[in-house]
């Protein structure tokens, strides 16, 4: 037995579930895994397993306790190791959103049910709630987001290309993007989950009210422009979404907050999308170039598709012009996974 599985035997043990059953389910984009743990008496329950130092479960435990206060559906955690990165958590079941629509379940109410879960959260993610999280959650600031946007750069062209960026580009890049940035701030900021999409969200059809939607993989969250995680959850990278339910379920989101000022939220809305697209290119070419998980790499097209989407919206005008001179639409494709230089 490894040490990390004497660590885990022990941490069950003493728990209450040292003699259930394992079933490990599939894994992600990270280093955790979950196995489902089914005792004697037929209960379940979920060990996520966080090895140190790649993952931190320490974000993941207080954002769970504050989307618990605020009555939405993070699971219970019932038994913790926090330095050694063991959890024993509520078992969702299996229904993701994304198991669901493969199966044929009807879009609309599922899609308006977590649309519903995003206005709950803004309402009742109050000025003391924000006070309160900002001890324990970054900002959605310039420096994190440019980071991300740089992920673009940093994996894709090197596979695509064939050699690292050069630097005098990779510094225009940056810079446009950092003068489009203030414009996706110009709508209220609420508590972003970040990774608000259909594999992350369960059905959980036992319960009631908003505590159906089953929230998961929320250990990123921070405050940022509310628009961020509808485009998440509409703007899919694994998944088309009809744009005719993408429109309605962005009104239906609008229709909830008059007060906010439309032409400001579609700019956000625009750059935080196209923010996020430039991102995941990045992130799925990673992970097939350095973490030998090629099955992303399926999803590019969608996401460059959804990426020059985006970059319609004026406010983005800057940046579109710099992807039509480097990365015009003809070059935007699948890489290849060489190594990065």
């Amino acid at each position: 037995m490894s040490d990390r599985a004497a660590l885990i035997a022990r941490f069950l043990d003493q728990a209450g579930w040292g003699n259930a059953e394992h079933a490990p389910l599939p894994g992600d984009a990270s280093f955790r895994r979950y196995i489902r743990l089914q005792g004697s008496d037929k209960r379940t329950a979920m060990l996520m397993d966080a090895p140190p130092p790649h993952e931190n479960v320490r974000p993941y435990l207080a954002v769970a306790r504050l989307l618990r206060r605020l009555g939405l559906g993070a699971p219970a955690i019932f038994n913790q190791d926090a330095q050694h990165g063991l959890l024993l958590l509520e078992d969702l079941g299996d229904d993701t959103y994304a198991r669901l629509l493969a199966c044929g379940e009807a879009e609309e109410p599922l899609y308006a049910l977590a649309v519903d879960v995003l206005i709950a959260l803004r309402r009742r993610f109050d000025a003391k709630e924000a006070k309160a999280a900002a001890r324990f959650l970054p900002p959605y600031d310039d420096k994190r987001l440019l980071d991300e946007t740089a992920l673009l750069v940093d994996w894709y062209w090197p596979s695509v290309v064939g050699g690292a960026v050069d630097p005098a580009l990779r510094a225009e890049y940056l810079a446009l993007w950092e003068g489009v940035l203030p414009a996706a701030r110009r709508i209220p900021a609420t508590l972003v989950l970040r990774d608000y999409h259909v594999d992350n969200l369960m059905h959980v059809r036992d319960r009631g009210g908003f505590l159906e939607c089953g929230l998961l993989d929320f250990q990123d969250a921070v405050i940022g422009p509310l628009s961020y995680d509808l485009v998440s959850l509409l703007e899919d990278a694994r998944r088309d979404v009809p744009i005719d339910l993408a429109d309605r379920m962005r009104q239906r989101y609008l229709t909830a907050f008059p007060e906010i000022d439309r032409a400001a939220f579609d700019a956000s809305y625009a750059i935080l999308g196209a923010q996020r697209s430039a991102k995941i290119v990045g992130i799925f070419t990673r992970l097939c170039v350095r973490d030998g998980k090629p099955q992303y790499l399926e999803h590019i097209p969608r996401v460059w598709r959804l990426l020059q989407h985006d970059l319609a919206h004026p406010a983005l005008a800057p940046v579109a012009a710099w992807f039509a001179r480097h990365i015009p639409e003809t070059e935007r494709r699948i890489p290849p996974c060489r190594p990065a230089a």
